[in-house]
């Protein structure tokens, strides 16, 4: 009989307690333990089992789980009595900053406060029995009173330090500490707009906990990210990394593809496992590919539907605002990746959040460790790499796809989402463009234009007399809205030049069309009707109908259309050949 699907659990007691769906993942234990490392940060994308390992590791480790050989039982981890004999022996300090988000500075440090104090509420004996000092008393008091007032940067900082010496004295053995989605803050940070204040306090923090703490054994840290050293770890120079690319733990989050099929054969969906493959396979940790997500499978094995389980697990919100602030270039790359193509970028695993509206490599990087990209391909060495040409040192360069199905489901929403203000001038805009209506073409695209222009001009120097932002996030959108009727490409070589966009039609019944976009260029072109004029001469010139042409395409069934635009307002002239272009 099928266990029962328990949705959202993350605390390891409670599963096996109780028999739910589980994967045994207690390899991660052994592993970690043989590896020795005194710090170890390890990134995941969301939803990849980090807490209920974290949990995990928690209850195999601490001393309040002494004795819990039921919890282990029949997990690989029982198979070594070296290793029932090291369950429940050391003191642990367990917390998460999962949920430490909010709009100001000041809040997420009183969040913050609260979670240490929540922490140190749980070693109240410790005040008992003489066990501090008056002034180590007066110190842990002031940590509990953080519950219901604001801590002090320093005392925070040196909350979990201070905690570490108080329990090792009292076991007579070292601390070890898990903290669970350590970067939670810092990208809130970088959404909300207080990136200096919060990494100056993190660096404080990390320092004290995990580089001058000799009370600690061992450390773990989980995240999605590796926030870059000189962000938050230029005090704390001693961890070791492991990154997506890296091959450690490489089976200790997220389902193998064996687990996912022997899943699905508990539950009597075997024959469709290449539906399962398709939608929500393509994840890889370093060498080992054929990773699956265990948030999407664990629904899909409770429902037996499809569906974007595990994108609608979150607001999306730093995609998104990537994306939608991101440069022409980047617009181009990702409509690459929409269209099921690929993109090479030099990554860093080293996010500096700061840099990522300055820099492409640094967002590709960041979709990467977030789970949206895959890697496709390498390019050269994984280490550094030589670029001979100009005598330096760079980045390995990655071919790099969307990562599975679901993911693309994922992005065609984000990109309806763009245009969510102007929806209905949108939708109007596509029937006139596909009916040919140059009039409504004009009504309907000023107006969508007038509503989210703004929108996409957000990079670090907006303004309304360049329109690329808002130009190829209209292509995007065109993308998935007319994807199942025509094929849209982009910036490709026809005839003498490159064309702005293209739509050929998947039948021969509708009309293909050319698209050009142009601004406003008041010492050349005396309105905006010379500027549409001159996007309809290029076409010509240019002889971009050519690739059409050599198709089969008649010149009768091909519209060019030329777009003028000139801060937020829009002119459209164009047609076919024999038609009027007013």
């Amino acid at each position: 009989m099928a266990r029962t699907i328990g949705i959202g659990r993350q605390d390891f007691e409670t599963m096996r307690m109780e028999d739910t769906f589980y994967i045994d993942k207690t390899n991660f234990i052994r592993e970690w333990w043989e590896n020795k490392d005194d710090v170890t940060l390890i990134t995941r994308p969301r939803r990849f089992g980090k807490t209920l390992n974290m949990s995990m590791m928690q209850q195999f480790f601490s001393i309040d789980y002494a004795g819990r050989s039921d919890l282990f039982e029949g997990l690989s981890i029982w198979q070594e009595e070296e290793y029932q004999n090291l369950q429940g022996t050391y003191p642990v300090l367990f917390l998460s900053f999962a949920r430490v988000k909010g709009s100001t500075y000041a809040a997420v440090r009183e969040e913050i406060g609260r979670i240490l104090a929540g922490v140190y509420k749980k070693y109240r004996f410790l005040l008992e029995d003489g066990w501090l000092s008056e002034e180590e008393q007066k110190d842990f008091r002031g940590i509990l009173s953080s519950l219901t007032e604001p801590l002090s940067e320093t005392a925070a900082a040196d909350s979990l330090h201070q905690l570490c010496d108080y329990l090792s004295r009292y076991y007579g053995k070292k601390v070890l500490i898990f903290l669970d989605e350590y970067d939670t803050p810092m990208q809130e940070a970088y959404i909300k707009g207080y990136w200096e204040e919060m990494s100056g306090f993190m660096r404080s923090l990390f320092n004290s906990t995990f580089k001058t703490n000799p009370y600690m054994y061992r450390a773990l840290m989980t995240g999605i990210t590796r926030v870059s050293k000189e962000s938050i770890f230029s005090d704390f120079n001693n961890p070791k990394v492991v990154t997506t690319t890296s091959k450690e733990y490489a089976q200790c989050f997220g389902f193998t593809e064996g687990e996912v099929f022997a899943s699905l054969e508990e539950y009597g969906l075997s024959a469709r496992k290449e539906e399962v493959k398709a939608w929500y396979d393509g994840f890889t940790f370093g060498d080992t590919t054929d990773i699956y997500n265990p948030w999407s499978i664990t629904n899909y094995l409770d429902t037996g539907e499809t569906g974007t389980y595990w994108a609608n697990t979150s607001t999306n919100s730093l995609a998104g605002k990537l994306i939608q602030e991101g440069s022409e270039e980047l617009k181009k790359d990702f409509e690459q990746l929409l269209k099921g193509g690929s993109i090479k970028a030099e990554l860093d695993e080293q996010i500096v959040y700061d840099q990522l509206g300055e820099n492409d490599d640094a967002i590709w990087s960041l979709l990467l460790a977030s789970g949206y990209l895959k890697i496709a391909e390498r390019v050269g060495n994984e280490e550094t790499v030589r670029d001979w040409e100009h005598g330096i040192l760079t980045n390995p360069v990655y071919k790099l796809t969307l990562t599975n199905m679901e993911v693309r489901r994922m992005f065609h929403s984000l990109v309806k989402g763009w245009f969510r203000g102007a929806k209905s001038s949108y939708n109007q805009f596509l029937k006139a463009l596909l009916a040919g209506d140059i009039k409504g073409m004009n009504r309907y695209m000023n107006s969508v234009a007038l509503k989210t222009f703004s929108y996409f001009d957000t990079g670090k120097n907006p303004s309304e007399s360049e329109p690329e932002r808002f130009y190829h996030g209209f292509v995007l959108g065109l993308m998935v809205e007319l994807s199942g009727r025509y094929t849209i490409t982009s910036n490709r070589e026809s005839g003498f030049g490159r064309y702005d966009v293209m739509l050929e039609p998947r039948s021969r019944g509708d009309d293909a069309m050319l698209l050009e976009f142009k601004v406003h260029d008041a010492e050349d072109e005396q309105d905006l009707e010379e500027t549409a004029a001159a996007a309809l001469a290029q076409i010509e010139e240019k002889q971009y109908a050519k690739t059409l042409l050599a198709k089969g395409i008649p010149a009768g069934k091909i519209r060019s259309y030329g777009f003028a635009f000139e801060g937020k307002t829009v002119l459209i002239r164009g047609g076919r050949k024999n038609e009027t272009t007013a």
